[in-house]
């Protein structure tokens, strides 16, 4: 998923979709670990949209937070 297309969720979306991935990089790991990943390379990929997702979070936070008439 591209950044610019993570901009547009909704709050509620991007922590559903932060959670939702959390759940698969478990389930991947645990898969790896016995030797069934058929895509290692996916772990990667899972890690890092996650941070993307968590950065947008933290901006979107801190913009709601902060006032706009400051």
């Amino acid at each position: 998923m591209k950044v610019a297309e993570i901009r547009k969720l909704s709050t509620q979306e991007l922590e559903k979709k932060f959670r939702d991935i959390g759940e698969e990089l478990m389930n991947l790991r645990l898969r790896k670990q016995t030797g069934q990943v058929e895509k290692p390379h996916m772990l990667c990929s899972l890690r890092r949209e996650r941070a993307r997702i968590n950065t947008i979070l933290v901006e979107k936070f801190a913009a709601e937070a902060i006032p706009d008439n400051a």
